[in-house]
């Protein structure tokens, strides 16, 4: 791990995480946020009387392109944490104003140096295994039409796998349920 990334704590970022990723104030009046029961769930909202702020911590919108040619599909190695050196599908966090199919088309592009033509949703998930937040993440079936293969942004590597080969280090569960269902509805 290179001296940008030697400080990357998951045990860490899971603890904060899982206290409200680590919330204390409230954002609008600088109050300190107590915890209340509210919806059903403990939440941290705002104490002072003419604040209403309530801070849900709801999980983060990603999306990305699963691309298959010729039986194989490829896959990005991770160049930053969490997960250093594992491979995943092209896929990224959603911008602010950005439509999850732009996203998707701007993670391949940024990630593989390919463009693509997103052909078909494919499916949601639900991804808690990141140490820095909960994801949405949202697939896209796609198909390559320029760019030249070359590993950029956050990839070391990307490189195409025969189903009957995929990489064991697999970054993140939602993308090794993903395979499973593409290989069960398409192959």
């Amino acid at each position: 791990m290179n001296d940008k990334h030697k400080n990357f704590d998951a045990e860490k970022l899971n603890r904060r995480k899982d206290r409200f990723s680590g919330y204390r104030y409230c954002p609008y009046c600088g109050k300190t946020l107590k915890e209340e029961h509210l919806d059903g769930q403990t939440r941290l909202a705002c104490g002072e009387q003419d604040c209403d702020f309530v801070f849900y911590q709801n999980p983060i919108p990603a999306a990305g392109a699963v691309i298959v040619e010729d039986d194989r599909i490829l896959m990005v190695k991770r160049a930053h944490p969490p997960r250093i050196g594992w491979w995943c599908f092209p896929a990224g966090f959603m911008e602010w104003r950005e439509h999850p199919t732009q996203t998707a088309v701007r993670e391949v592009r940024e990630e593989t140096g390919l463009e693509v033509k997103l052909t078909s949703f494919f499916e949601v998930y639900s991804g808690t295994d990141d140490p820095r937040n909960n994801a949405v993440l949202m697939l896209y079936l796609a198909e390559v039409v320029g760019g030249e293969l070359k590993a950029a942004d956050d990839a070391l590597e990307v490189a195409w796998f025969s189903f009957d080969n995929l990489p064991e280090k697999i970054a993140f569960e939602s993308h090794i349920q993903a395979l499973a269902d593409y290989q069960e509805r398409f192959r």
